[in-house]
């Protein structure tokens, strides 16, 4: 693959990060399948494997070769305080979101890649490689089946994705398998919620841009590495990820160490309104 230079084309960015995301997937499973992941606890008491570290290392050399001029900030790096200066376009790098399901070998992890432009994710791809799942979006959104390790599919068999208007007969959110909390419980109590769906890791955005839910709230602590992909996927899919005020979510927020503050991402911005 030829290097990408600015400024760049959304989906060509959002279509190697794809690839990235697809070629890093091995990495991830050797580790999932071993009897000695490797895990033990960061600093912030967070879970961190051999999987994270190879990920990342992988993904930040490929990045470092096919966008060179544009800064990564990877969760592992950022851990250990590595956090290149950005005051343009940077790239967010996940490793492994959902450390928590792939130590309880549960299925629901995801390596994440996000391009963000003047506050923005503009161009994202997220892979579950235990599901055989991606999703990737940047002027548009798109799902695909693919095995860790396989090339990315041919455009045919892309399933463009559109986040659903609110429905009239109540709305599904998305619910997290390790962090539902009385903050979360308490906001879904104004909202006309008539199903909740668990989901680990960052498919929540990708189940919302799929238009298979529609509000998703987290009031616990994240990072902007933990959302930007899904968050690019949604807004590819015509969704919008904003603060409990109503707000538009933002990112780059160094002086903050990229730590996010509450967001609810949602498949029709109208739902604002029972905020």
């Amino acid at each position: 693959m030829p290097p990408l230079l600015p400024p760049y084309d959304r989906s060509a960015v959002a279509i190697l990060f794809a690839k990235l995301c697809l070629a890093a997937g091995p990495l991830a499973m050797d580790v999932f399948n071993r009897e000695d992941q490797g895990a033990r606890l960061k600093d912030d008491a967070s879970p961190v494997t051999e999987a994270d570290e190879a990920v990342e290392a992988y993904l930040l050399a490929e990045l470092a070769r096919l966008m060179p001029n544009t800064p990564c900030i990877a969760e592992e790096s950022a851990a250990r305080g590595e956090t290149p200066t950005q005051n343009g376009a940077f790239i967010l790098i996940d490793p492994l979101d959902g450390t928590r399901e792939f130590v309880a070998r549960r299925l629901e992890f995801t390596i994440n890649i996000a391009l963000v432009e003047q506050g923005e994710p503009r161009a994202g791809a997220v892979y579950a490689p235990a599901l055989g799942e991606l999703w990737f979006g940047g002027e548009a959104a798109f799902h695909v089946r693919a095995q860790p390790g396989e090339a990315l599919p041919e455009a045919a068999q892309w399933r463009r994705l559109a986040a659903r208007p609110e429905p009239k007969d109540g709305l599904v959110a998305m619910v997290s398998l390790s962090h539902f909390d009385a903050a979360t419980e308490s906001f879904l109590a104004r909202l006309p919620i008539k199903a909740q769906m668990q989901a680990g890791s960052s498919l929540k955005f990708c189940r919302i841009a799929e238009g298979l839910a529609d509000v998703y709230p987290r009031f616990g602590p994240t990072h902007e590495w933990d959302t930007a992909a899904g968050d690019a996927v949604l807004r590819a899919a015509g969704g919008a990820v904003l603060t409990p005020g109503g707000d538009p979510f933002v990112y780059g927020k160094a002086a903050q160490n990229y730590c996010n503050g509450p967001y609810v991402a949602c498949g029709d911005r109208s739902i604002a309104r029972f905020f």
